[in-house]
């Protein structure tokens, strides 16, 4: 079965398996993502800031960056109502 998320006026495909259960932020912005499917991967944020204006306020603004959290059903994380992660980028860009 798979879910359609709309994020920032972009329709995402997340599929059942890549479903977020937990994200503890590391060091260096880097993420610790722990899948349903029993996968952990550590995605590096860092890679945003230069891409995505919204991102940068993660490296300025004191505390922001450990305020991440798993959104209702799994299909992404947030910071906040502007700076949010799908969890197919998550799954398929962590390592």
């Amino acid at each position: 079965m798979q879910k359609f998320h709309k994020r920032n006026r972009l329709l995402v495909l997340c599929n059942m398996v890549y479903k977020v259960k937990s994200v503890t932020p590391l060091s260096e912005y880097r993420l610790s993502v722990e899948f349903v499917n029993g996968a952990v991967k550590e995605y590096d944020v860092k890679v945003l800031f230069d891409q995505w204006e919204a991102f940068k306020a993660l490296s300025y603004i004191p505390g922001l960056f450990d305020l991440v959290k798993v959104e209702a059903g799994g299909y992404g994380i947030s910071w906040n109502d502007y700076i949010d992660l799908a969890c197919d980028e998550l799954y398929e860009n962590g390592v």
